[in-house]
């Protein structure tokens, strides 16, 4: 039976925010949406746009520890630190190369295939009947390698997703050229995955469903949150700079932003910023057929409705600090070694903030008893599990459970 939940309060208006706000509103809740920036206009409009179905392998593989000091000194790795972020970051750091074992790296697959493997349908199901479908397409999604030995470099990652169902079809040769024309001589190899798809915009996407949000009744509040009001150990109200909005239960879905308001419940997660960056070339001459993962520069190209975009990239520097130059030329670098053929106007550049928690895995549900439900720290796979994510949480909301399995995702393992 459906509990009697009304006034629900959701933190952070990208996409899993979004998402959560729309299946709680569908269910028969009154939301109010609060973020300090109009939704689609955040960090959940620079990501590639890709339903990343096979997204299942941490980025802390076993060997990781050994390889790293060197992938920093690499110029051909997308890796890069901010010294003087160092020592804020050690600890996160330390947490999070603890878990580079297969042991650990096996758990953690095994956690991200339930809210990666059926992204396309989930957004299907969002976004049917709304202005928000015209941005989907179904489509392959890639991975474009010099060689089948480089292919085989990658077997432990394969071998991952291969225990997730995902296996892919294999082009070489001329066949890579006839798949996509514009691909360099020197890339040889496709692995091609199916039943994939992408947005062609994921800030419009974005804006779309915060439009079918408001047409359902939603209210959207565009002010910075504060903190919480409690009673007896429960949220009674959201505290914003501009006002206070009641309600009877919250939904914290602010991204790397939620590490300091769950603070202020007692739920320290140890998180950090991935900072990622992306390049729109504009106007590009020709255009790719569908998205890549370019694996020699571990970056994805997206044909999108305002050009090609290009993102990728790892860098530790926490959030204040201004874009830096060296991943935005390599990645310009790659772009190139990649497509030599590539022609286009002008470019624009984007960074953003992967949230990602010491363990590779989501925060999702209820946080003690205080009827705020986390929704955060979904790394990679943000823009892939949003709509399964906010299915999740309106479910246990509205219903005070759900069908899945959220063991792996509970936020109580930080308190």
């Amino acid at each position: 039976m459906a509990s009697t939940v009304k006034q629900v309060a959701v933190i952070g208006g990208g996409i899993v925010g979004i998402c959560s706000a729309i299946w709680l509103q569908r269910s028969g809740a009154a939301v109010t949406l609060i973020d300090k920036v109009a939704p689609g206009t955040g960090n959940s409009s620079g990501n590639a746009g890709v339903f990343a179905r096979c997204s299942v392998a941490p980025v802390t593989a076993p060997g990781m520890i050994a390889k790293s000091p060197k992938l920093l000194m690499d110029p051909n790795f997308p890796l890069y630190l901010r010294y003087a972020y160092l020592p804020k970051l050690m600890p996160w750091l330390v947490k999070y190369l603890s878990h580079a074992n297969d042991t650990d790296t096996q758990r953690i697959s095994r956690g991200l295939e339930p809210l990666t493997s059926d992204s396309l349908e989930q957004h299907v199901l969002l976004s049917k009947g709304t202005a928000a479908e015209q941005w989907i397409v179904p489509s392959d999604y890639s991975f474009v390698y010099t060689d089948k030995a480089a292919f085989e470099a990658d077997s432990y990652t394969w071998g991952l997703r291969k225990k997730a169902g995902f296996i892919p079809e294999i082009l070489e040769g001329h066949a890579v050229r006839e798949f996509e024309p514009l691909l360099s001589t020197s890339l040889n190899l496709l692995a091609v995955m199916k039943e994939h798809g992408y947005v062609t915009n994921p800030g419009d996407y974005i804006q779309a469903l915060a439009q079918e949000f408001q047409n359902l009744g939603g209210t959207l509040v565009l002010s910075a949150v504060e903190d919480f009001s409690m009673s007896d150990g429960k949220v009674v109200a959201v505290n914003t700079q501009s006002q206070r909005v009641p309600c009877e239960a919250v939904v914290l879905a602010a991204g790397v932003w939620s590490k300091t308001l769950s603070q202020k419940l007692g739920l320290n997660v140890p998180m950090e910023s991935e900072r990622g960056y992306h390049i729109i070339f504009k106007s590009p001459s020709p255009q790719i057929r569908t998205p890549l993962m370019i694996a020699s520069g571990k970056f994805v190209a997206t044909p999108m409705s305002n050009g090609l975009r290009c993102a990728g990239v790892v860098e530790f520097g926490g959030l204040d600090a201004e874009a830096s130059e060296k991943p935005l030329a390599f990645l310009k670098r790659k772009v190139h070694e990649a497509f030599p053929n590539l022609t286009y106007q002008d470019t624009q550049t984007w960074l953003g903030h992967r949230p990602a928690p010491s363990d590779s895995l989501p925060v999702i549900g209820e946080i003690g008893r205080s009827s705020v439900f986390a929704a955060f720290g979904h790394h990679h796979i943000g823009l892939t599990s949003g709509p399964k994510t906010g299915k999740i949480i309106a479910d246990l909301i509205q219903n005070g459970g759900t069908d899945n399995d959220i063991t792996a995702y509970t936020p109580n393992r930080f308190l």
